[in-house]
């Protein structure tokens, strides 16, 4: 008896936009490298291309599920993979505001408004669920990031554009948020250990202060005073839970290779951004020597879980071991 065929996007893992996000921080990790270092800019444009293709086929298999059964978007919400993938899938639209800066400034800047405006619903949806669900599901995980703190990519574009303002509040509204989200998470640390599967969720801790690092740098700090200390701090900062993670690597992989790998792709990436635009902008070799080598770490381990994490989802893996909702 034959199988029925599947129709397209009917169990779309929203796991996928976690990969795709690493691959656009790894697109704009190369663009900051060809800003000091004897790289080609064409390798960034080049990975934005291929990358903006494989976000929307994502986006599109996504988009034709929802249509089908718009429920499914809340029951995805309801899974861990489901809700970082959704969040995930804002940060995307941010990152790719970002990245169509050079191309056009006109079309980032609208799709930087989409971007912000999609974040505002996902983090209502997100809110809802928690809410609503069982109350063991409100326990803040480093997924909370992406969920609350994930707009301030949509700060990149912003202070990229000269929309300064914009991009301050953004920048200190999730600064709170994600001070609040590192103390919970530091005392969870002292007191219990996460299970093996999850611990590769720990590496998203990377992204906030590598992104503040970012944004902060690129006000003038004439008119910003501030920003440069923050950027400093959140630099430091950044360096140390890099650390605390390399030295952690064994334990935080030791339950081998799951979808949940996607999660060290935009961190890595993040952070070799902001090591790289800090020896940019305030000319310090060390970060751009230290940038250097993130960039070449950052470019194998991201694209060895893209390998590995597309593979599964062409062959339908991924929404099974996620869990992913069905229309």
């Amino acid at each position: 008896m034959m199988r029925p065929r599947k129709r397209f996007g009917e169990q779309a893992p929203p796991a996928i936009f976690s990969l795709i996000l690493g691959l656009f921080g790894l697109t704009l990790a190369w663009r900051a490298a060809a800003l000091e270092l004897p790289v080609p800019l064409a390798i960034s444009e080049l990975l934005l291309g291929g990358v903006t293709g494989l976000f929307a086929l994502a986006l599109m298999a996504y988009m034709a599920k929802f249509m089908r059964r718009p429920a499914t978007m809340l029951e995805d919400l309801r899974v861990l993979p489901g809700r970082g993938g959704l969040a995930a899938l804002a940060v995307c639209v941010s990152a790719l505001s970002t990245g169509l800066i050079a191309i056009s400034e006109g079309l980032a800047s609208a799709v930087m408004w989409v971007a912000l405006g999609f974040h505002i619903v996902m983090t209502g949806l997100v809110i809802y669920t928690l809410l609503s669900g069982p109350r063991e599901q409100r326990q803040v995980t480093p997924i909370w990031h992406l969920s609350f703190v994930g707009v301030i990519v949509t700060a990149v574009s912003a202070v990229t554009l000269g929309h300064f303002a914009l991009a301050a509040l953004i920048l200190w509204v999730t600064l709170v948020l994600a001070l609040i989200i590192y103390a919970v998470s530091a005392y969870q640390l002292a007191t219990r250990i996460a299970p093996a599967p999850l611990r590769p969720l720990l590496a998203i801790h990377l992204a906030p202060a590598s992104l503040f690092t970012t944004v902060a740098l690129g006000f003038p700090a004439a008119d910003y005073p501030l920003m440069p200390l923050i950027a400093q701090v959140s630099l430091a900062v950044a360096v140390l839970i890099g650390l605390a993670l390399l030295f952690n690597i064994r334990s935080i992989t030791a339950a081998g290779f799951s979808p949940m790998w996607a999660s060290f792709t935009f961190p890595i990436s993040a952070f070799t951004s902001a090591l790289l635009t800090f020896g940019h902008v305030a000319g310090s070799q060390i970060a751009l020597m230290l940038g250097a080598v993130m960039l070449a770490a950052a470019s194998g381990v991201v694209g060895y879980v893209a390998f590995k994490v597309i593979r599964m989802w062409l062959n339908g893996q991924l929404a099974i071991k996620t869990n992913a909702a069905k229309a």
